[in-house]
């Protein structure tokens, strides 16, 4: 048996997906052969819309699939561009008189549950045997071994090549289950169109991993009779389907996070168009072009510096023209001038790292490009686009123009739902500048502006796999995320207070239930503190939603302040810097306290004695028993507030407790007493350079809590015990940063300490 050949006319080609090279293969071999079958690895469900699929859309495209059943929900994408092999496959064969099938099995069944995108290499099942090769042919991971062997080299014997490559490969790896199903699955196809073909040839254009298993499988093909296999359908309880949608470079590129294993897609697109030579050419037309478009200097010499050390790399590696890495390596070492603190991309696989050089950026921008796919207008589209059209018209919301909204106006409110609705299904159009927050004062206006993108009829569709119209889309997608969230406090709150702006009440009670039944056993106070945040802001200013003062929210508050209160008393460090996570948790419980107390009945008691217990716990941290003599300051239980701030008046202390006790009572400290800020400009002036800068820090942070009113009162207060007629607004204004002041007193202050020690120095400024 031949390498691409199986007895009765079967030729079998392995291919990488969206790979030029293979494209071109696909097409010279449907050519040669004129098959009466075109076999392709893709959903089989397809392909009863086949016309559909091949309509004379603007590439890239992808099938987009959902499944939503009681135990699980899958979505994914086969995307197409014109390099895709697999497309090629369709459109030459189509081109030939060939009859098409689609052969591996549905993208939402259970065996390509893990896989978002079913044209993606799993690289990870032939790992080492790419690292080998690596290693012997000295390139730095499979995307450069890739062209190396195939997409810069001969067409003559690639075929071979590829069969050769695919074979080590396979040969080292063992297909797990869901690969052998779906190869079972894909033989079955191959059989019939063999014996239906009666002798004429049959193509096969799969995965190169899957090739060898076809190739075995229908080795022998007695026993099998002509009917087409099955199509698996979807559990009755499921909801699935499928829907074309455009597709975009961008999205297709492994640079962002596409498992294709084909980076760059504008640079393979002009190898597919005109070839490597060309491509390469192009490649440094485009970099410098989009350098220079962000005023990015490169000159002609910088061009000429580029080619020719891309030129000397190719040779030096044995290509008869450069390649993609021979062009970025020689932009990079003409362009870049200064240390590189990571491995450049393309010597790693993955994601674009964070803190990547600006000009590294700009070239993997410029690979990927900016194509986006449209698709014809005679595409069948899911319910959902029609019916958020017909909202966003219904409600007069024009996508081109800022969107302001009055809460209390009844039409106003529902067009802000719809928006709310939208923004739950990540669809783009809008979006919003201002209006309710969590922890904010009840706000009764809302601002929305427009928010185009390239992607929204795509994002459309892919909604739609949630359901038909906005509701109901909307109302799988938040059941989905409640489900999926479990017992994640902080994230259910979020969802709660969306579900409020969105206005479903029959979710936020679900997504309140939720929390109320975790709230017992959380044991991360932050997040408790923003879950009790949100249900307080709810119970206190919801009218829009009708939640205000609600039983169930109540409750919720009750048990929320309560395990607060009960965590505080549990943490335990004594040097632990200054948390605002747990800080801001505390004033969840303190405003509970304050605004839901009487009516819930909450034990204002009980939390004084709390905030008694750990204001005077030497094992607390220092910002929790600030906060906590804070808490009983704010509850009305006036403490001596100066006397405790000198027992914490350690430099490395200060700040932190100042931090707590501020962040709980910065009005009793700015409209009450002011000896408290007294003692504390004593301590502060009282204090070396050296502890000074120790404290700094910390106490920056512990006079943000105040906003630019309150800090301005401060000021004031400061201003009158040094006297002095400058505006108090002058000492909130400093030209130097004030850790830089800082560290320069101490440091002067070491030098007049060492010219004193030398005699040098007498103090008096001789």
């Amino acid at each position: 048996m031949s390498a691409t050949g199986a007895p009765g006319g079967v030729t079998f080609l392995g291919v990488r997906h969206h790979s030029p090279a293979c494209a071109r293969l696909v097409a010279a071999t449907v050519a040669r052969l004129r098959p009466a079958y075109v076999l392709v690895e893709g959903p089989a469900d397809l392909n009863g819309r086949m016309d559909e699929l091949l309509l004379d859309h603007e590439l890239p495209i992808a099938v987009f699939t959902a499944h939503r059943d009681g135990t699980r929900r899958h979505a994914s994408w086969s995307p197409f561009c014109a390099y895709s092999p697999e497309w090629v496959a369709l459109t030459a064969g189509r081109e030939a008189g060939a009859q098409l099938r689609f052969i591996d099995l549905p993208a939402w069944h259970p065996a390509l549950s893990d896989r978002a995108n079913r044209y993606a290499d799993a690289d990870q099942r032939y790992a080492e045997a790419v690292r080998r090769l690596c290693a012997t042919l000295a390139v730095d991971n499979v995307d450069a071994l890739w062209d190396h062997l195939f997409e810069i080299g001969p067409d003559d014997g690639l075929a071979e090549r590829l069969d050769t490559y695919f074979d080590v490969l396979r040969g080292e790896s063992a297909a797990g289950d869901d690969d052998t199903a779906r190869e079972a699955y894909m033989a079955r196809w191959v059989r019939a169109a063999r014996r239906r073909a009666a002798g004429r040839p049959v193509l096969v254009v799969t995965g190169g991993f899957h090739r060898p298993a076809l190739v075995r499988l229908t080795a022998d093909g007695d026993g099998a009779d002509d009917d087409w296999p099955e199509v698996p359908t979807p559990a009755p309880d499921a909801v699935a389907g499928s829907y074309l949608v455009p597709y975009s470079f961008r999205r297709l590129d492994a640079f962002v996070g596409y498992q294709s294993g084909m980076p760059s897609p504008a640079y393979y697109q002009r190898v597919w168009e005109d070839g490597p030579r060309r491509a390469a050419e192009a490649l440094t037309e485009a970099v410098a072009a989009r350098l220079r478009a962000r005023r990015q200097p490169v000159s002609t010499a910088d061009l000429i510096a580029a080619r020719s050390m891309a030129g000397g790399l190719a040779r030096l590696r044995g290509h008869a023209h450069p390649g993609r890495v021979d062009v970025l390596d020689g932009l990079v070492s003409a362009l870049v001038t200064d240390a590189l603190d990571q491995p450049l991309p393309w010597a790693t696989r993955g994601t674009l790292a964070p803190g990547a050089h600006p000009v590294v950026v700009e070239m993997v921008a410029a690979l990927s490009g900016d194509r986006v796919g449209r698709l014809h207008p005679d595409t069948p589209l899911p319910p959902l686009v029609h019916d958020v059209d017909a909202e966003l018209a219904r409600h007069r919301i024009d996508g081109g123009a800022p969107v302001e909204l009055d809460l209390t106006d009844a039409d106003d409110l529902a067009r802000s739902r719809l928006l709310h609705r939208l923004r739950l299904l990540d669809v783009p159009g809008h979006a919003r500048e201002s209006g309710p927050r969590v922890g904010a004062d009840a706000l009764l206006t809302e601002r929305w502006s427009p928010a185009p993108s390239a992607d929204r009829l795509a994002r459309v569709i892919e909604a739609g796999g949630y359901g038909p119209t906005v509701l109901d889309a909307v109302t799988a997608r938040i059941e989905e995320r409640v489900t999926l969230l479990g017992a994640d406090v902080d994230a259910l709150a979020t969802t709660l207070f969306d579900t409020a702006l969105a206005g479903l009440p029959e979710h936020s009670t679900r997504t309140l239930t939720a929390i109320a039944r975790a709230a017992g056993g959380v044991t991360d106070l932050r997040a408790l503190g923003r879950a009790l945040a949100v249900a307080l802001a709810l119970w206190r200013h919801d009218r829009l939603l009708g939640s205000a003062g609600t039983a169930p929210l109540g409750a919720l508050i009750t048990a929320a302040v309560r395990r607060a209160l009960w965590l505080v008393e549990g943490v335990r460090a004594v040097a632990a810097p200054a948390d605002p996570g747990r800080l801001t948790a505390l004033v969840a419980v303190r405003d509970a306290v304050r605004h839901a107390g009487p009516a819930l009945g909450l034990d204002r008691d009980g939390a004084l004695a709390v905030a008694g217990r750990v204001a005077g716990d030497a094992a607390a941290p220092p910002d929790l028993r600030g906060a906590a003599l804070g808490l009983a300051w704010s509850l009305g239980d006036v403490p001596d507030a100066a006397r405790a701030v000198r027992a914490v008046a350690a430099p490395d202390t200060l700040g932190d407790w100042l931090g707590g006790l501020f962040a709980l009572a910065r009005e009793e400290v700015v409209s009450g007493d002011a000896a408290l800020l007294t003692v504390v400009d004593e301590l502060l002036a009282s204090m070396g350079a050296h502890d000074f800068l120790v404290a700094l820090p910390a106490l920056r942070q512990a006079f943000g809590w105040f906003p630019p009113r309150e800090r301005a009162e401060v000021a004031r207060h400061v201003q009158a015990l040094h006297g002095g007629d400058a505006p108090p607004g002058d000492l909130l204004r400093l030209d130097a940063d004030p850790l830089l002041v800082a560290a320069a007193r101490a440091v002067e202050e070491r030098v007049d300490a060492v010219l004193t020690r030398e005699g040098l120095w007498e103090g008096d400024g001789t």
